[in-house]
């Protein structure tokens, strides 16, 4: 059996792939501002947030339907969404 053939772990799906978002962001952040431009860093860092914040809400909201319907997986959904936090929060501090 490869990789491949394996079913996507909880870990990778409500943490790695959340924490990608988070990684563009603080790359987008790091780039000098020769290589993009600060216009184009800035518009990115703001895309970057804005569909983490939109993703988050979702994610939020699934969690809370999951809790309030006592379904024992619904943390994960909320610990995705405090993952997806991090760039509108960076962003608030950096800006």
């Amino acid at each position: 059996m490869g990789i491949l053939d394996q079913p996507m772990t909880r870990r990778f799906r409500h943490i790695v792939i959340p924490a990608l978002a988070p990684a563009a962001f603080l790359l987008v952040a790091a780039t000098p501002v020769e290589v993009l431009g600060c216009f184009l860093r800035g518009l990115l860092a703001i895309a970057i947030a804005m569909v983490s914040v939109i993703g988050g809400l979702i994610l939020a909201i699934k969690g809370h339907l999951g809790r309030w319907r006592g379904e024992p997986d619904a943390h994960w959904w909320v610990l995705s969404a405090v993952i997806l936090a991090i760039p509108p929060a960076a962003l608030l501090v950096l800006g």
